[in-house]
């Protein structure tokens, strides 16, 4: 991975997966450890579609050695 890069809502779910799953962590234990829900680490992982940004962040944060920042919000002449 660059040293910086944009990400998109399902990639940021991908990578929280994978981050947790490295680090050797249940959802269970990784719930725990955050002080959520199992099932909000479940949704935030697999359903991009859901508004769980903060917690995706949380948990990529907590599993790996990557820092992130945002949101970004590119504006562009009409």
């Amino acid at each position: 991975m660059p040293r910086s890069c944009f990400v998109t809502e399902a990639e940021l779910a991908a990578l929280a997966k994978k981050f947790r799953l490295k680090a050797g962590y249940t959802k269970i234990k990784a719930a725990a450890r955050l002080g959520v829900r199992r099932s909000s680490v479940q949704l935030a992982e697999e359903d991009p579609k859901q508004s769980l940004t903060r917690l995706r962040i949380r948990l990529i944060e907590a599993f790996s050695d990557l820092r992130i920042t945002g949101p970004f919000f590119r504006l562009e002449k009409k």
